[in-house]
């Protein structure tokens, strides 16, 4: 008689798309299933996504990959994007659409806030630098210019919280989620009082912290039989996609970073405790009881890409993506001169500046399409080294660089991250680190043994010495062209 079938299902709620897939013990995925929503941008600033479309995403992974299976899963665990908020009524409906990182709209009240002796005591103890991109702004953005609104909310969450809410009818959100709103107390481990005041909320307005591998019990029946699972299939909280990335990646020990590139991205290392830095350029987020996670995230990755491709060189499709990349980078580095500021949706880590512009200098007459889709890759490398700087200054040096998201189908797009960090960058022959992070932490929930994906074969990209030179003058004129240009616009 054989073995009933153990796996594992990590869900990773991203923001162009959910993906899910199944973990077995010995560390393989074995189905994979993803699907994209949209953004709508109903007016400058703002960046907003139906939850129900979400949601959707989210069943429909689930239930592809049970059929695929052919068994039910031993638990679903979750990764999410952060600073997601959303307001929920007495009645559980939604007040407003799902507010998401790139949106802008709080940047007065952030600007406001972030040079202030509260601003930079709310940095010390959330580990959140100030900006818009956090609930804590957003929250008092509702509460100053859609006052009838705010007073209606019963609760505010991301959609982690709310996928979980219409699961199994609880208001919860892990630690990790938690101390990427500005209103979560990361060394307490509870919602901050200082920055529920300057929301102008209460805890109870708030989902109840727990841990990534807390364990809610089960679904709504309607629920499970929609998933094609038992009701009591155990739901685990997960964390967030940038700290489960690092635990998929297998980057706990100490100076081994990941880089990650899909819509937005940003650069990361796990620390024992939060790091502090005076210059509050990086964030501190809790993975579990033992290891933080800092770092910083850039608005601009691969959503400035597919902007250029589609409003300048007329193309839609995802080759088309791929197609331009690959041709740009036939181009010299260093584009021939031509520098560019990606700054098209103001922009966070190292600066946190919103009111950031993108820019284009250093154009003449023989420059093509090309050149600048050229020197918009090489800014959004400049971006990450930016923050590698900053975190080898407050962290430690950096050993090793792991590599994923989107941008790991391009070949040549990681051989010229190397390039520009001189330092090779390390590609595991695996699917989502996210997705693959929290079927970790959910088999470690329920206690089964499993082995690590992260021990899997490497590629490895060398940095080459072609271009090193350039590529140092070039991000120092990127550095200095950003101070120069800031406030003008």
């Amino acid at each position: 008689m054989s073995s009933p079938l153990i796996y594992m299902i990590g869900a990773d709620i991203g923001t162009g798309s959910t993906k899910v897939i199944a973990l077995l013990p010995n560390g393989s995925v074995q189905a994979v299933q993803q699907q994209a929503y949209s953004t709508h941008l109903p007016q400058p600033g703002y960046s907003e996504q139906n939850p129900e479309d979400i949601l959707r995403a989210v069943k429909h992974g689930i239930r592809e990959v049970v059929r695929q299976m052919g068994a039910a899963p031993a638990a679903i665990s979750f990764s999410s994007a952060m600073h997601s908020v959303m307001a929920m009524d007495a009645q559980h409906r939604a007040l407003t659409p799902l507010i998401i990182w790139a949106d802008n709209r709080s940047q007065d009240i952030a600007t406001a806030l972030q040079p202030t002796a509260e601003g930079k005591a709310l940095y010390q103890q959330t580990g959140v630098p100030v900006h818009p991109m956090s609930p804590l702004c957003k929250i008092a953005w509702l509460r100053e210019e859609a006052p009838d609104l705010f007073q209606q909310a019963h609760m505010f969450l991301g959609i982690k919280e709310y996928v979980l809410h219409c699961f199994s009818g609880r208001y919860v959100i892990d630690h990790s989620v938690a101390s990427a709103t500005g209103l979560f107390d990361i060394r307490q481990r509870q919602w901050s009082k200082d920055a529920l005041a300057f929301a102008g909320i209460t805890a109870s307005q708030l989902p109840e912290p727990v841990p990534a591998n807390y364990i809610l019990p089960g679904l709504h029946p309607a629920v499970a039989a929609d998933l094609g699972i038992p009701a009591n299939t155990p739901l685990v909280t997960g964390a967030s996609d940038g700290c489960l990335a690092q635990l998929g990646s297998g980057a706990l020990a100490p100076g081994h970073a990941t880089l990650t590139i899909a819509t937005s991205g940003a650069m990361r290392m796990t620390v024992p405790t939060p790091v502090d830095d005076p210059e509050q350029r990086l964030f501190n987020y809790i993975l579990d009881n033992k290891h933080y996670v800092t770092g910083g995230p850039v608005n601009n990755g691969g959503v400035a890409l597919q902007w250029f491709v589609r409003d300048f060189l007329q193309q839609q499709g995802p080759e088309d993506l791929n197609t331009a990349i690959e041709q740009a980078l036939v181009i010299a580095p260093g584009a021939e001169g031509v520098i560019c500021l990606p700054y098209l949706l103001g922009e966070r880590a190292p600066v946190w500046d919103p009111h950031a512009r993108g820019a284009f200098i250093g154009i003449q007459p023989q420059h093509t399409a090309l050149h600048f889709m050229r020197a918009l890759l090489e800014s959004v490398a400049f971006g990450l080294l930016s923050i590698g700087q900053a975190l080898q200054e407050t962290a430690g040096p950096i050993s090793k660089i792991s590599v994923s998201g989107g941008f790991t189908h391009s070949p040549g797009w990681i051989q010229l991250m190397a390039d520009i960090f001189q330092q090779p960058m390390y590609l595991a022959q695996q699917h989502d680190a996210s997705a693959l992070g929290a079927a970790m932490v959910g088999y470690e929930a329920l206690g089964l043994p499993y082995t690590s994906p992260a021990a899997v074969e490497e590629a490895v990209f060398t940095p080459r010495e072609e271009g090193k030179y350039i590529y140092r003058e070039h991000y120092h004129l990127y550095l200095e062209l950003y101070k120069r240009l800031k406030g003008l616009l």
